[in-house]
């Protein structure tokens, strides 16, 4: 059937080598280290950690950082094998353009258009709200009406600031990706900056007795954690959309996605146990758990740097997963199931301006006028979706051809590639039916799309 018909491996890298509309090879190890650690530690570690220790693990949020982290130490496993195979534009949707055919791609690349476009927005308008904060300490205030989404209850009609932020990293990226890149590492390095200062000040006055009881809520209350704090862990896979811009693939590509992942992991780690050992953790449901921790212990002078850290690490959010959202455009207009205009190069810039600019208009419109609630609820389970689909492609993938011949490989395969899958799955399961529920009128409509227009149009159509 023509709605399996796949692309091979050999045609996907073949075809991004094509100079004439190619992007250009300029990133390295570090830049996609930079690129995994900026899209991972924004919000996550600056306000989850008191959710999900005060609600759900207590100290032991330790060990649900541990559990999320090793979760998604088996999905980036799978992850590095494709990028180091296929080191081509458009992640989990390129692979399953390899491996499945071209129906379950179209899904996937549905589905990560869910996951990156509603993730800019919701990122966008966490942004604003950082941003206000900060500004009103200075007594700078922003008009009501143009201060948040669309709300006439509450007297606000659309949120500037995050249309002005999102426009801001649009005009980065289409500078180029090593321009991107180098901004984004100067911000990586200024947050960690904050999160080691947190630390450095904080382990003073960590009091061994909140530690206690250890794990108030049972294990049940460390998974129930875990599958909260998994969502801090979100944007690692976002690095593989660059596979195309990278120099030796093979070998960055794997360093890239897996040392972001450890670094992420240790600092999460670091920042609950000191977190949870300076305030008893059934004070820690508040928005700004590490700044409310070092107000509690009367270092307020850290906070205006925690401020500072957490702007810049949810911009870099921002920087990745509109990246992201450009590449995954780019890639799959080039297979011709959208319109050519995503897939334009700029001959001098070598980037996808005009994709770029139309990706700021749709994150734009929806940052701007959808409550920050609304956008977040179906991020989550498009990201799980993939992790899923790139876990059982690796099974497909050895099977069909069997360790790749240079490169990363996944170890014990298949049990790895079956943890990652069955630990997401655990996970998906979690979430509210509303979510599932949304999440199946989102690809009904995108199978409406395929049947209207990709299908007809796919380059493997035409061939």
């Amino acid at each position: 059937m023509d709605l399996f018909r796949k692309k091979s491996i050999q045609d996907l890298i073949k075809e991004s080598g094509k100079k004439e509309g190619s992007l250009k090879k300029e990133l390295g190890a570090f830049d996609l280290t930079m690129l995994g650690i900026g899209a991972i530690v924004g919000t996550g570690i600056f306000v989850l950690t008191g959710v999900a220790a005060a609600e759900h693990a207590g100290p032991a949020l330790i060990l649900s950082f541990i559990i999320s982290g090793l979760v998604c130490v088996f999905a980036a496993l799978c992850y590095a094998e494709f990028a180091s195979t296929v080191p081509v534009a458009g992640s989990a949707y390129t692979y399953s353009y390899a491996t499945f055919g071209e129906i379950i791609a179209w899904i996937l690349g549905w589905d990560l258009i869910l996951e990156y476009g509603f993730a800019c927005a919701s990122v966008a308008s966490g942004w604003s709200g950082y941003f206000q904060g900060l500004i009103a300490g200075f007594g700078i205030h922003i008009p009501k009406a143009i201060s948040s989404a669309y709300d006439p209850a509450h007297g606000t009609f659309i949120d500037v600031p995050a249309i002005l932020i999102t426009l801001l990293i649009a005009f980065l990226l289409t500078r180029g990706a090593k321009q991107s890149a180098r901004i984004n590492a100067i911000m990586v390095i200024i947050k960690i900056v904050v999160v080691l200062l947190f630390l450095g000040v904080g382990a003073w006055y960590v009091k061994p007795t909140n530690w206690t009881p250890f794990m108030p809520f049972g294990f049940s209350g460390v998974t129930a954690g875990a599958a909260t704090a998994f969502f801090a862990y979100i944007g690692f896979d976002a690095v593989s959309t660059a596979a195309e811009e990278v120099k030796n693939p093979q070998r960055n590509m794997p360093i890239g996605i897996i040392a972001s992942l450890v670094v992420c992991t240790v600092l999460y780690v670091a920042v609950s146990a000191v977190l949870t050992g300076i305030v008893p953790y059934h004070l820690l449901d508040v928005k700004n758990p590490v700044a409310f921790g070092l107000s509690y212990i009367h270092q307020d002078w850290v906070a205006g740097f925690i401020s500072l850290g957490a702007i810049a690490g949810i911009t870099t959010v921002l920087i990745v997963m509109v990246y992201g959202q450009t590449r995954l455009f780019y890639s799959m207009s080039r297979d011709g199931l959208l319109p050519k205009a995503f897939s334009k190069i700029d001959k001098k810039k070598k980037t996808p301006v005009v994709n770029t600019w139309i990706t700021f208009c749709l994150v734009s419109i929806f940052s701007g006028l959808i409550p920050l609630g609304k956008l977040a609820e179906l991020t989550n389970i498009g990201t799980l979706f993939a992790f899923m689909s790139v876990s059982v492609g690796i099974l497909f993938l050895r099977k069909k051809q069997g360790p790749p011949k240079q490169g990363f490989r996944v170890p014990f395969v298949p049990w790895i590639p079956i943890l990652a899958f069955l630990s997401c799955g655990y996970l998906a399961l979690q979430l509210p039916s509303i979510t599932w529920i949304s999440f199946i009128v989102w690809l009904v409509i995108g199978l409406i799309i395929y049947f209207s227009y990709g299908k007809r149009h796919s380059a493997l159509n035409k061939e």
